[in-house]
């Protein structure tokens, strides 16, 4: 006589208040949204709801046989019927349980192939998100909607739409059973079930507030352990010698969700004490009121057999009871989960190839600013009305304080922004109406922070062209000054850079980062602070090296170095929004205007420390 299942009253049972406030509407078109999912897998779901049936039904036999075994076998004491129904009993048992698992497989198939199939889904619309979705998107909120979220859709499956499918059928076929055997004992033997339920959500309700406390310590926990303990946090702990003050806060937190846990824990096990004693009471009265009936004769067809299937299902009412008053709160749940990830699915690629894109003949790349302008999220405009023209092959630097602009147009060019007003054209096509990835293809990007993915030195280089050979790995290599040093380590070009390169100095990142753009090749080179990570030596070797890259190229510069700036074929100076001065090096010196303080203020001093320390 077991106690029900799922009486835990449990910490999923019960929606918060910000689930409450910001519970989705169930609409039409909703439901529909979510059923296109679903529908691809129509004939498994046809085979799970199949399997539900038949083991609902199949369920109720070992209980009926258990009946038969006490009045027929035991009490006729024919031992061949008592070995045939215990076989019978046996059989049905098994193929009930086999049939759970066939139930259980085609579940988990379904599961995870929506799963699967829409995290395909989301991370395909994920990589066509303009680059502003991911300047002012949380990292942490795109990995929850793509881990968390998305998986959570397995459990919509499994749990809330086709347990509450198996449940609902479990107590359908019971109470038939049970009013079949005998209504009388029916009614007795569920008058407890309500008894059970008031406790089990009362409890729950304190069980779901302790845990809530104690889940919002874990998180600041989890905060202050990924804080300290990263390679960051940890040195600039041990710079500071906050050792001790961190190991007291840790200490300090912890408690708290020790205490919290233990506290949540104690409240379930007098709830879990009166459950069963209350799950227990079914039985006892129906044993009453039948021994009454019997030995009172007052119910001739009532028969201690048919009293001890009625216990027998009896408990199997309690789990599927108590699981589907708390369906609300679970198709609650479901319909946020899927709300959250529609909202990612939702969100408007901004920035894509029109439907008759072109990709033009980039044998000569002429690059045209018209009277462009541009704003981020600020009312200020970062750039106003800007203007200029970078014939073919030439290499123009673009100089001025920091927040004028410069990154801003190399964006711009990338199209990983669109301008607010004015175009951008390459040979007199406005880059608007380019495929998106054939402009890209043919520009190359050299950045100030050079990111390497956590592989090998190889892999990332590949990324820039997955085909290469060796030989042209090597000769990227050479022209970026780095293919002496990969040649020196143990496994050379299979050496593991570490997460986001950490296992190389800046300079060996910038130089693997400038080898990915020569492998790359492209026609209009973008070199972004490219050598700002270097020392003197390193970068003469560089700059070398990428006059090599840019020869025949459109290059654009964004230099604070004075030896990048002298290089250029034209030198265009912006503050604040607007090319202020454009010429050559000298020109603008006798200007005596922007760029001549940049000069006294910034390249001079840079140009002395490179000339002291040679």
């Amino acid at each position: 006589m077991g106690a029900g299942r799922g009486f835990g009253g449990g910490p999923r049972s019960y929606l918060t208040e910000e689930e409450k406030k910001n519970r989705p509407k169930l609409s039409k078109q909703l439901l529909f949204r979510i059923l296109s999912y679903l529908k691809p897998y129509r004939i498994q779901f046809a085979f799970v709801f199949a399997a539900i049936l038949i083991s609902a039904v199949i369920g109720l036999f070992p209980s009926l046989i258990t009946g038969k075994i006490v009045d027929e076998a035991l009490v006729g004491k024919n031992m061949t019927l008592l070995i045939k129904l215990l076989i019978l009993a046996l059989i049905t048992l098994v193929g009930s349980q086999a049939i759970g698992v066939l139930q259980s497989y085609i579940n988990s198939f379904i599961s995870q192939r929506i799963i699967f199939d829409m995290k395909n889904q989301m991370y395909a619309h994920l990589q066509q998100m303009p680059h502003s979705f991911y300047t002012s998107e949380k990292q942490g909120d795109i990995l929850t909607r793509m881990e968390s979220d998305i998986s959570g859709v397995g459990n919509v499956i499994t749990n809330t739409l086709t347990t509450s499918v198996s449940n609902l059928a479990t107590i359908i076929a019971t109470l038939v059973a049970l009013f079949s055997l005998n209504w009388k004992m029916a009614l007795i033997g569920i008058a407890i079930i309500p008894m059970t339920i008031i406790p089990a959500r009362t409890v729950g309700r304190t069980r779901w507030k302790l845990l809530t406390d104690a889940q919002g310590e874990r998180d600041q926990l989890n905060q202050l352990v990924s804080e300290t303990l990263s390679v960051s946090g940890s040195m600039l702990m041990k710079l500071f010698t906050r050792e001790k003050s961190e190991y007291e806060r840790f200490v300090s937190v912890n408690d708290r969700v020790t205490r919290l846990t233990l506290k949540e824990q104690r409240s379930g096990k007098w709830f879990v004490m009166v459950i069963g004693t209350l799950t227990q009471l079914g039985p006892l009265l129906i044993y009453f009121a039948g021994g009454l009936l019997i030995i009172s004769n007052h119910d001739a067809t009532l028969t201690i057999g048919t009293i001890t299937a009625m216990i027998a299902l009896v408990n199997r009412l309690y789990g599927p009871v108590n699981s589907l008053l708390n369906i609300s709160v679970d198709f609650t749940r479901s319909l946020a989960l899927f709300s959250r990830i529609f909202d990612y699915y939702d969100k408007e690629v901004t920035i894509k190839s029109k439907p008759d894109a072109v990709s033009p003949d980039l044998s000569q790349t002429n690059i045209e600013f018209q009277n462009v302008t541009f704003t981020y999220e600020q009312k200020e405009p970062i750039l106003k009305d800007i203007n200029f023209f970078i014939p073919s092959g030439n290499m123009y630097a673009i100089v001025g304080p920091s927040g004028a602009g410069k990154s801003t147009i190399v964006n711009l060019m990338l199209r990983l922004y669109d301008v607010d007003s004015g175009n951008i054209s390459i040979n007199g096509t406005d880059i608007r109406d380019f495929d998106l990835m054939y402009l890209r293809k043919n520009i190359g990007v050299v950045t100030q922070d050079a990111y390497l993915f956590n592989g090998t030195i190889r892999e990332n280089l590949l990324y820039a062209k997955p085909d290469a050979t060796q030989a042209e790995l090597e000769s990227a290599c050479k022209i970026a000054n780095i293919h002496d040093f990969i040649s020196s380590q143990e496994s050379g070009y299979d050496t593991l850079v570490g997460n986001r390169g950490l296992k190389l100095s800046g300079g060996e990142k910038q130089r693997i980062s400038i080898a990915r753009v020569a492998l790359k090749d492209p026609t209009i080179l973008i070199l972004d602070e490219a050598t700002s990570s270097l020392d003197s030596i390193s970068e003469n070797a560089i700059q070398n090296a990428l006059d090599v890259v840019m020869r025949g190229k459109t290059s654009v510069v964004i230099a604070h170095r004075l030896t990048t700036v002298l290089s250029a074929d034209w030198i265009l100076v912006l503050k604040d929004g607007v090319i202020s001065e454009q010429g050559k090096h000298e020109q603008l010196l006798k200007e005596n205007g922007v760029y001549r303080e940049l000069f006294e203020t910034q390249f001079k001093r840079v140009l002395n420390n490179e000339i002291n320390n040679k």
